[in-house]
Order: C-alpha cells, then structure tokens, then sequence
C-alpha cells in the first residue's frame, strides 16, 4: 500500500506564490506516474499538472499553463508544484496522486490520492 501527503496550501492574495510538495511512503515498489488535481466546491476534479513515471514528461491544464510547474523531488516519487500568478479561480483542494501509468492517472484509475492541501486565493 502507497500513502501520498500533501503540504504546502495556504491562503494568499491574487498574484502570489505558492509551492506545494507530497511525499510518497509504504511499499513502493516502482516509480510511478505522479500529478496534481484539484476540486472546487461544486466542481469536478480537475487535472493541472501530470508528470511521466519514465522521462518526465510533463503535462499541463491550459488554465495553469505559464504559471504553474511541476517537478520530481530530490527522492523519487516525491512532486512539487510551484504555483505563480495565482488567481482567485485557482482556490481548491489540491491532491496529489500516483498511478502506475500516465493513462491511468489521467483516467484516474488504478490511482492513489492524497487527503489534499487547501489554496485560498484572495482578490
């Protein structure tokens, strides 16, 4: 069993910074696809920011594209997300998530979930 743990989410002003980072722990037994998704009240669960197992590549919802990034840690299967010119309709929960393959985070499938960090953004 894998655990993920976000930290990070605070509240902050329209045009701040943010840096939010999970950590993964419990039997890790591959590198794994890893990203980002988050949840308004009333709204879906929406991908931002996804990231290969292998390579690294990265993808991104157009809503954050140019401000927000996604990273591997210093140990594997640990994420951050550096997130600038943060605006109010960036405010959710944001959790981070694994899955074996890429297709199957984005499908989320077959995917761990985090518990999730709040971001506040303020007008």
């Amino acid at each position: 069993q894998v655990q993920l743990k976000e930290s990070g989410g605070d509240s902050v002003q329209a045009g701040g910074s943010l840096r939010l980072s999970c950590t993964m722990s419990g039997h890790i037994e591959r590198r794994y696809a890893m990203g980002w998704f988050r949840q308004a009240p009333g709204k879906d669960r929406e991908g931002v920011a996804t990231i290969y197992a292998i390579g690294d590549s990265t993808y991104y919802a157009d809503s954050v594209k140019g401000r927000f990034t996604i990273s591997r840690g210093n140990t594997q299967n640990t994420i951050d997300l550096q997130m600038n010119s943060l605006k109010p309709e960036d405010t959710a929960v944001y959790y981070c998530a694994a899955a074996p393959t890429w297709v199957e985070l984005v499908r989320k499938s077959n995917t761990y979930w985090g518990q999730g960090t709040q971001v506040t953004v303020s007008s």
